[in-house]
């Protein structure tokens, strides 16, 4: 195999970042587009020139020209179509968060030891130059011994018939934006989280559209984390330690140049780092590495349950029912 030859398993908005990405690839190819609607994956396919249109997921697991599946459908439905495509013996993409409770992730992780094929979460910002630069400062005592990390993400929420408003989907801001910084908290913490709080508000179609919570792990490092679908559009994540911080403005989607800025000791210094003309260019590469190579995936499925452990245990501290 020279070429993951892909099928898009839903035609969500997200697809729109997926698919010039899989473009500028030279290891990647779109095949083939799913609904259920087969009216929806034909116009998707127009839309984006995408050879062939099928209207049943399971048609498009079945086909034998596709190699892996790019999966952005709601977050209730991760675990059981992540699960038909290893069962059908394809690689899987599979957007954040991979699962809404950590026996989902489990389930994944004994299913794609089973099978040897690869299963990746779709945090593209784990691909990018500036995370790995954050984790290596952090890693090299730039900030002395990392006492508090402190992130957010928020947007205001304005459609109302949203699948993010719905329980029943795995909706809410935590699942949908929260999870980034408590995945970058878990990344830079290294380690599982030993006790969490929270505080929400709930909608009134029962989401928690505003989280703010505290992860406690060893070696006494706390996490500060804030999601909401209340507030003007806004990232941030700071990490503090026993001798400087690290401020990080655009943690999340980074652009083609960020700025870190180092305060150590009274001293201030700004690092920039260059990143991805396209994003999320280097999640495609990465995966087709894994896929074709062997290489390690950038995010392993140990770091998944890590972070859906955290987010589960932060909705439960709030009272926040699925």
């Amino acid at each position: 195999m020279s070429l993951v030859r892909w099928g898009l398993l839903g035609t969500a908005r997200i697809n729109r970042r997926l698919i010039p990405a899989m473009r500028a690839s030279s290891r990647s190819t779109i095949v083939a587009v799913a609904s259920r609607d087969l009216p929806r994956a034909e116009a998707h396919a127009r839309e984006w020139g995408i050879p062939t249109a099928i209207g049943s997921y399971d048609a498009l697991l079945n086909r034998d020209d596709v190699d892996a599946v790019y999966i952005p459908l709601p977050n209730s439905l991760h675990v059981e179509w992540t699960l038909g495509a290893v069962a059908a013996g394809k690689h899987v993409l599979c957007e954040k968060p991979l699962a809404i409770s950590p026996a989902g992730v489990d389930l994944i992780a004994a299913a794609a030891a089973r099978t040897g094929v690869v299963v990746e979460e779709g945090f593209m910002y784990r691909h990018e130059p500036l995370t790995a630069a954050v984790a290596a400062l952090v890693r090299d005592g730039a900030v002395g011994a990392v006492r508090t990390i402190v992130s957010g993400f928020t947007y205001a929420q304005g459609r109302a018939n949203d699948v993010r408003l719905v329980p029943s989907l795995g909706g809410g801001a935590l699942w949908d934006v929260g999870c980034y910084p408590v995945s970058y908290a878990c990344l830079l913490a290294g380690r599982d989280h030993v006790a969490a709080t929270a505080v929400a508000r709930v909608s009134e179609s029962g989401v928690d559209e505003e989280l703010t919570g505290v992860l406690r792990f060893p070696a006494d490092i706390t996490a500060s984390i804030y999601a909401g679908f209340r507030a003007a559009h806004h990232t941030w994540l700071r990490v503090i330690g026993t001798e400087g911080s690290l401020l990080v403005p655009n943690p999340f989607k980074p652009g083609p140049t960020e700025s870190l800025v180092l305060e150590r000791l009274g001293e201030q210094r700004r690092i920039e780092v260059q990143g991805s003309e396209l994003l999320f260019a280097r999640q495609v590469e990465h995966f087709a590495a894994a896929v074709l190579d062997g290489a390690p995936s950038t995010v392993p499925l140990a770091d998944s349950r890590r972070t859906v452990a955290a987010c589960r245990a932060l909705l439960d501290a709030a009272g926040v029912g699925q």
